[in-house]
């Protein structure tokens, strides 16, 4: 079967159930355009994926841990906090909320951690770690809908689908990333609220504010999550940090109290990993963007489940990803980890290194260009430099700004087996070199799992041809695909 006897009455159903099932972008009309996907799951094998099953709440639980070590936070990250200006205001919030050592006041937030950690399968050294996200660390429900929506091909048009999968023996990898999401979220939200059970006791149900980005598209994404926690009680609300600014007030016993709604239990922050999150030019502020980030300040300072908290985007930083790197499996045990799992979690991690004088030596007279990626602390697409691009870049950097760039070792993920169809703004392109990278979810709360499967909580997979380096679904050449598993 090639394209061309794939019928349009097949691809604009597909299209249809995608949009009917909210897994799109919201158009600057109003209007809604499906989000590209592939026609039938990618396959690995049963042993990576359970590896990975394995390590990955362990990454949680050590980052979990990490992020309440808010010395090492401030004694690490200190150099890089230099020379990268976001990351410098971020670490001056934190200063402020936990820098004070003699005092070793518990903080009044309460942690929730949803975290997604991205790996590849790559061709040579196995599934290894790109990057860990803690802060908007979002699309879970549409992973989730896309399994379903391979089902709904597998059902209704099984020829289709039989020639388009990877693999006709494979089965399908259970993903049930929107209810353990919500679920975790529900957990942190009743234990806030029974928190204050005497001075809520005529409360309607728990509350959850999401911090959203003004005039953003993946809207849908957030809205599967929000109506998924409408059917477990929770009243779901949306603003922004420049709304939140001057809506937010303190109630009794550290009680956070939006105006207009009353208590919050839960805030889950979708925005607030780049400085245009904070913006606000009609303030006229001499410090970038400081009352905004402020607010974020102000809400840790209360009893609330805070995802992602000042401290734990810190800890998922990319230089503190280079940092568990290059340390010893060791010294994992400061944050309660055996050997045994040190060295699992280990055994995902790509080779990283710092930029200074050395490494830019060695890269220049010895290293093999096409085999190193050069990242900043950015979150999303466009912030990694490929091959001989690197050194052009590292040429133009400051001494100061070393520290907020490092070297890791390019993945090359398996290409596909089979050619792939996938679905582009209502019209399929068959691709030849089909690479995926595959993102756990995991919900830690309080440092401990709030899942039913101790901690992880599903999965989204994104796919893009090996020639693109930009795999985003926004804005890369990425698509929506699902997990299937060979023995």
């Amino acid at each position: 079967m090639n394209i061309e006897a794939v019928s349009q009455q097949v691809i604009q159903n597909a299209c249809e159930w995608a949009i009917m099932h909210g897994v799109a972008f919201k158009q600057a009309d109003n209007t809604a355009r499906h989000c590209p996907f592939s026609l039938a799951p990618i396959a690995i094998k049963s042993k990576t994926y359970e590896h990975l099953l394995e390590v990955t709440p362990l990454i949680t639980r050590l980052i979990s841990n990490i992020s309440e070590d808010h010395d090492f936070l401030q004694s690490s990250l200190s150099n890089m906090a230099k020379a990268e200006p976001f990351f410098e205001r971020l670490m001056s919030l934190h200063q402020k909320a936990y820098g004070n050592t003699e005092r070793k006041q518990k903080p009044a937030r309460q942690p929730l951690l949803l975290m997604r950690t991205d790996f590849m399968d790559d061709r040579q050294h196995g599934a290894r770690v790109i990057e860990f996200n803690g802060i908007a660390a979002g699309m879970g429900p549409f992973g989730q809908r896309t399994t379903e929506f391979h089902d709904f091909i597998r059902q209704q048009w099984p020829g289709v689908f039989n020639h388009w999968q990877e693999n006709s023996d494979s089965r399908t990898a259970e993903n049930q990333a929107m209810e353990q999401l919500t679920n975790a979220i529900v957990i942190a939200a009743k234990d806030v609220r029974s928190h204050f059970q005497v001075d809520d006791k005529n409360a309607s149900s728990p509350t959850f504010l999401m911090v959203v980005q003004k005039d953003e598209d993946n809207v849908y994404d957030q809205h599967l999550l929000e109506v998924a926690l409408q059917k477990q009680g929770i009243r779901t609300i949306r603003r922004t940090f420049e709304q939140l600014s001057s809506q937010l007030s303190s109630g009794d016993n550290q009680r956070l109290l939006l105006e207009g709604v009353g208590a919050i239990d839960v805030v889950y922050l979708r925005a607030g990993y780049q400085f245009c999150d904070y913006e606000a030019p009609e303030l006229n502020e001499p410090v970038c963007c400081h009352t905004l980030s402020e607010t974020r300040l102000f809400i840790e300072r209360h009893h609330v489940a805070v995802n992602a908290t000042i401290s734990q985007q810190l800890a998922t930083s990319k230089s503190m990803q280079m940092l568990l790197t290059i340390m010893p499996a060791e010294d994992y045990s400061r944050w309660g980890l055996s050997l045994n799992e040190a060295e699992l979690v280990k055994s995902v991690l790509a080779d990283m290194k710092p930029i200074n004088p050395e490494t830019i030596e060695w890269f220049e007279d010895f290293a093999d260009k096409q085999e190193w990626v050069l990242k900043n602390q950015g979150e999303g697409g466009g912030h990694c430099i490929f091959g001989s691009d690197i050194s052009s870049k590292l040429s133009q950097l400051s001494p100061e700004q070393y520290d907020a760039w490092a070297l890791m070792q390019r993945l090359y993920p398996h290409e596909r087996e089979k050619p792939t169809l996938a679905v582009r703004d209502g019209q399929m392109s068959q691709v030849n070199n089909l690479v995926s990278e595959i993102g756990l979810f995991t919900a830690y709360y309080q440092g401990k799992p709030a899942t039913d499967f101790d901690g992880y909580a599903g999965y989204l997979i994104r796919s893009k041809p090996a020639s693109e380096n930009e795999g985003g679904i926004h804005s890369g050449m990425g698509i929506l695909d699902s997990l299937t598993l060979v023995d």
